[in-house]
């Protein structure tokens, strides 16, 4: 048996030998069923439908397992991009450490190629994925901003994690303005003509500028932060009021720039009428949130400028991803208007002053 499953591979002696690894020591895994979940442009997602026998001592009857892609382009670019490693670091070494949801981990290994990884953790259902494409309301947007305290305040001026992650600057991200403008020509070859024409040309100008927010490494204030923290990646369970929020898809959290997932989420998940009447509110209990926290010497007006500088790093994903995973039609949507939500709010906010 390879010391990494593939979903194929799993079977109930292993998933018994998992649940009883985790404190569900009678339990055993008669059968089960398997099915995809998700559209898996950068890895494979699998639920499993147990049939459990003995002393069950609140094992679950469902779990979530999470694998490399089957597409041979996406599995390149993540093994490049160690971003399942990345998740796996997650989940064995930050997950425990942090105030911020994540699913519970049953089993989470890589191969030392960095190419086969599996992930087993807790299934949220009924708990629903965030659609990147629709949006969410502003009571939902609040919540999933404060959850970030929950990373950023625990973390705050930690550097004792670059060891564990690697260094930005060392990785593939090591030149942004590199890999911006050999992947932001393709971006709009595929979208220019769906787009606003205002929205292309502000992408066009992030790429001829020297100097941008999305280039530079973390400076004064930094932390841990998720860098990719959309609504896609949250579970929203509305059972409880306000929604609990849980986050998944960490392969790349990374020693960065926090105010970066602040505005990358408020800039895609809401439609710009909607956060032009609301950010300030998220923003300035997310500030509160991190002094309470026990985050010293970073003022309202200093938080307010990583924000402004924050909503840069919305044109790394957006722009980025797009040209270098497989393609879906949902994809191309999501893509664009992330891309064109945070083109106007970096026109809302002047942050055009950054670029140089």
């Amino acid at each position: 048996m390879p010391r990494v499953l593939t979903a194929e591979q799993i079977t109930p002696e292993w998933l018994t030998e998992q649940l009883r690894q985790a404190g569900h020591p009678s339990v055993t895994v008669e059968s089960f069923d398997a099915g995809d979940v998700g559209t898996g442009q950068t890895g494979r997602c699998v639920r499993y439908a147990l049939r459990l026998g003995g002393r069950r001592d609140g094992a679950p009857d469902t779990l979530i397992g999470k694998f490399s892609s089957l597409d041979p382009t996406s599995k390149a670019t993540s093994r490049e991009m160690k971003t399942y490693r990345t998740e796996v670091t997650f989940y064995q070494q930050i997950a425990p450490r942090i105030a911020m949801r994540a699913p519970k981990c049953y089993y989470a290994a890589i191969d030392e190629d960095d190419v086969e990884h599996a992930i087993l953790m807790e299934d949220l259902a009924p708990a629903r994925q965030g659609d990147q494409i629709g949006g969410c309301s502003p009571e939902i947007a609040h919540q999933a901003v404060m959850e970030l305290v929950g990373l950023a305040a625990p973390t705050w001026q930690d550097d004792s994690w670059t060891e564990a992650l690697g260094r930005v600057q060392d990785g593939p991200f090591a030149d942004m303005r590199g890999l911006y403008n050999r992947t932001m020509p393709g971006f709009v070859d595929l979208y220019a003509a769906r787009m606003d024409p205002e929205h292309i040309r502000f992408i066009q100008a992030i790429g001829a500028a020297e100097q941008c927010p999305l280039y530079e490494f973390h400076g004064e204030h930094f932390a841990l932060e998720h860098y990719d923290f959309r609504l896609d990646n949250v579970l929203i369970d509305e059972r409880s009021s306000p929604p609990t929020i849980t986050t998944v898809d960490w392969q790349s959290v990374r020693v960065g720039k926090p105010l970066q997932d602040v505005a990358f989420f408020i800039g895609s998940a809401l439609a710009p009428d909607v956060r032009r009447s609301v950010e300030l509110g998220i923003l300035r209990d997310y500030h509160r949130g991190l002094l309470e926290g026990g985050v010293a010497g970073y003022d309202w007006d200093a938080c307010l400028q990583d924000y402004r500088k924050g909503i840069f790093a919305g044109f790394g994903i957006s722009v980025i991803s797009p040209v270098l995973v497989v393609r879906t039609e949902r994809g191309d949507q999501m893509f664009m208007a992330m891309a064109s939500r945070y083109a106007q709010m970096a026109l809302d906010w002047d942050a055009a002053e950054f670029l140089n």
